[in-house]
């Protein structure tokens, strides 16, 4: 074969292996109606794919077998053994490193599935997302392993099936995935003791709701008291059960982590991000900040 034609047959061979990667993705993504949810492999050529702005607005899933390294906000996690990871919408994701093992990436919208408003489904708010100890991963065992190697294949298989239950169908798979993974992150991350006490772990769930959806409005203790109709002791009481942080440090870093992201993802000023955050006081918030950091947030963004 001349170097011409090994030119062209290489150019035709990356065309179809373009089109065929192509053709995969899209034929393991659902849409309608505005709901969306899919699944991809990961693997080294798909990195950047998934560190690009196409899957920002979504809810996402990693699977990720051993030797991945990824960043999930201000945090660097390396797996050791196959590990899932639940990431917000609002939260950065860079995967820095992949493994010699694919893994697989679900994204979905919240049109497709809301956590919130399904929330007696599969109980994962507060706990996969949203947590309030910014802890969204779970190590797997060898059964957990088996069982979401299964889950999988079924998943893609009835993506290729493109029967009328397709939606369904998909969100019953999702649904199983998010109940057996708290399942794990209660056993992983909770005593028995709280896991045993159903009303403590409710408690957790509602105050990181609470905390997720009013940091930017709501800086005390006794805010989150008038919410959860309690004094503010018997909050600080039942975090020192929990084994947490007191309640006025968990409020606070949720508000600096916020003040991180916009600090490194927008060109906001720093007066401009202590407005977004409730601070009538520029000078107070930037207190606050160094207090929590080290660092003024101009030399937060500057060393980052």
């Amino acid at each position: 074969m001349t170097p011409v034609k090994q030119i062209i047959a290489s150019l035709v061979f990356v065309y179809f292996e373009t089109k065929k990667k192509a053709y995969i993705a899209m034929s393991t993504v659902f849409n309608n109606n505005l709901k969306t949810l899919g699944l991809l492999q990961v693997s080294k050529e798909q990195t950047e794919i998934i560190n690009g702005p196409a899957y920002k607005e979504y809810i996402k899933i990693l699977y990720l077998p051993a030797g991945y390294k990824l960043r999930v906000d201000f945090a660097c996690y390396d797996t050791r053994q196959p590990t899932l990871f639940f990431i917000s919408p609002n939260q950065y994701l860079e995967l820095e490193a992949a493994g010699e093992e694919s893994g697989y990436f679900i994204f979905y919208n919240r049109d497709f599935y809301c956590i919130q408003i399904h929330d007696q489904e599969v109980a994962c708010d507060g706990l996969l997302f949203n947590n309030i100890r910014n802890m969204p991963k779970v190590e797997l065992l060898e059964n957990e392993i088996a069982f979401l190697g299964g889950l999988f294949k079924e998943m893609i298989e009835e993506f290729q099936l493109n029967d009328s239950s397709l939606e369904e169908m998909m969100r019953t798979y999702l649904k199983q995935l998010l109940i057996r993974a708290t399942r794990s992150w209660k056993r992983q991350h909770l005593t028995h003791d709280v896991t045993d006490q159903q009303s403590d772990l409710e408690f957790f769930r509602k105050f990181t709701r609470l905390v997720e959806e009013h940091y930017k409005s709501k800086h005390t203790v006794a805010d989150y008291a008038d919410f959860l109709c309690m004094a503010p002791k018997t909050i600080t009481h039942k975090f020192n059960r929990l084994r947490l942080p007191q309640p006025n440090e968990v409020i606070k870093n949720r508000i600096i982590l916020e003040a991180k992201r916009l600090l490194v993802h927008t060109s906001l000023t720093a007066k401009e991000i202590a407005y977004e955050l409730g601070y009538n006081d520029p000078a107070y918030f930037s207190r606050l900040f160094q207090t929590k950091t080290g660092e003024s947030p101009s030399g937060f963004r500057a060393n980052f």
